[in-house]
């Protein structure tokens, strides 16, 4: 593990409106996992990771989204850049105080980059 960037616990499913009920299906009657959210946020308990659903009106295929935690966001973002790594924030919006941001790796998978301490678990 880095002590600038590492895993976190999160992971976002971006499901097209068309699949969205059967894809929380899947998880809660066949695989039968653990139903966690709240405020309509659907989630779902992935061992020691939270598989979170999210319903996706634009998209026409589902997308997996990752979370990376970073101690200074500054200093992360700094490295990201410098290693040629491009933000897409506009993919997202996150909030004038988020301390974080989007980014993509080389095969356009998404991750979200965000300094711990701005990291709030999800009332159950």
């Amino acid at each position: 593990m880095s002590e600038l960037l590492y895993g976190g616990v999160d992971v976002a499913m971006k499901v097209p409106t068309r699949q969205y009920a059967e894809v929380l299906d899947f998880y809660r009657d066949v695989v039968k996992l653990k139903e966690i959210g709240n405020d309509g946020t659907r989630g779902f308990e992935l061992g020691p990771i939270r598989l979170w659903i999210d319903e996706a009106p634009g998209m026409s295929q589902a997308e997996v989204w990752l979370e990376l935690f970073t101690p200074d966001f500054d200093k992360a973002a700094d490295h990201l850049q410098r290693s040629g790594i491009r933000r897409c924030d506009a993919i997202e919006p996150l909030g004038e105080s988020f301390r974080g941001g989007w980014i993509l790796n080389p095969a356009n998978i998404v991750h979200m980059v965000r300094e711990e301490s701005t990291w709030e678990p999800p009332a159950a």
